[in-house]
């Protein structure tokens, strides 16, 4: 559920994005980014290392967006910025814009110790709850199935039944009720306007949060300035197309949100460009589909066109997210009519491209 790969292939030179903090916020610290709008850091370790985690100054405390995993790593995280940088006061409402543990892991500790509500969209909730109910849960042959399908061996089907039914760990019990967040919406918060800009593909219903008064968007994984967010298809969706669901978001996203905001990402370092930024993602993805055209002139498995979308080797620790994310491509591939599927008798499903 984590987010996408750095060294994704692409063919094309980044956009020169403009960076304009020297460097980001210390545990238990506040970076004020705009009036009343403070940039923390929650640590996650992995090659990521932290999330980055808003408060918002409103009356009587502060508002807060995305968490950080649950956790007591994260939670002491927390406490000491409560008592170094935010003053001590309360958290008045937590913002989350989407269902992966390291952004709404910590969302149930939060909305319990302040008393106070979440907010969310109604998909990520529900998806977040589902998920979280497999907690414990021997992996299902519907899962096995698909796995296999897209040409695990027997090696990588065990690995993946002993680490299923884990999502639910990452998270701090979630609240039992929210506030529900939708496309359009505007929401006072800190005394100013918030648009909720949603998008989908890395996830169901993941909310942005657009200030036009203070030119600040925070994108949550919906736009990153240096890596591409996981878009994947799962076992409970095996013919979704999710990537067609992404390329539509981001092209939306260009259309209602003015190039001179400053983009608040869940990860790396708050930045200027968003529009160039959007189209650099998108053409990346288009060139992905067109090195997959050519590599499908043969029969594939899903796990045989990793060339085509990733640079660096595919071992056992990223497999399902490489395995996902090449499955999106291919499912865009048959849902514009250039490829097609036979699935053999041993259950395995090849592509190829339409001539």
């Amino acid at each position: 559920m984590r987010d996408g790969f750095e060294d994704t292939i692409t063919e094309a030179p980044k956009p020169r994005l403009q960076y304009p903090f020297e460097h980001g916020p210390k545990s238990g610290e506040a970076i004020e980014i705009a009036p009343g709008v403070r940039w923390l850091r929650m640590p996650l370790g992995g090659s990521l290392a932290f999330i980055n985690v808003w408060a918002i100054e409103e009356e009587g405390g502060w508002a807060i967006v995305d968490t950080g995993m649950g956790g007591s790593d994260t939670q002491q995280a927390w406490r000491k910025a409560f008592a170094e940088s935010l003053g001590g006061r309360p958290v008045t409402r937590v913002f989350v814009t989407h269902m992966h543990p390291d952004h709404i892991g910590m969302a149930g500790w939060l909305t319990r110790k302040f008393q106070c509500r979440l907010w969310i969209s109604r998909l990520e909730f529900l998806m977040c709850r589902s998920l979280a109910a497999d907690t414990g849960r021997e992996a299902p042959a519907d899962a096995l199935s698909f796995y296999k399908a897209a040409g695990w061996d027997e090696e990588a089907l065990e690995n993946y039944r002993a680490k299923f039914g884990g999502f639910g760990r990452a998270l701090h019990a979630l609240p039992d009720s929210f506030q529900r967040m939708s496309d359009g919406d505007e929401i006072t918060i800190g005394g100013r306007l918030w648009r909720v800009v949603v998008g989908s593909g890395h996830s169901p219903e993941h909310a942005c949060l657009w200030c036009p008064e203070l030119k600040l968007f925070i994108s949550g994984d919906q736009v990153l300035p240096k890596i591409s967010s996981n878009v994947s298809v799962f076992p409970t969706e095996p013919h979704g197309d999710p990537l067609t669901d992404w390329l539509t978001s981001l092209a939306a996203i260009k259309d209602q949100v003015p190039d001179d905001v400053l983009v608040l990402p869940a990860h790396n370092d708050p930045f200027h460009g968003l529009h160039a930024r959007l189209d650099h993602l998108i053409a990346g993805h288009e060139r992905g589909l067109t090195r997959l055209t050519r590599l499908l002139a043969e029969p594939k498995r899903a796990v045989d066109v990793f060339p085509a979308l990733f640079r660096r080797k595919i071992d056992q620790w990223v497999l399902g997210l490489a395995t996902g994310e090449s499955l999106a491509h291919l499912n865009c591939l048959m849902a514009r009519g250039q490829a097609s599927a036979h699935t053999d008798e041993a259950g395995v499903i090849w592509y190829r491209a339409v001539a």
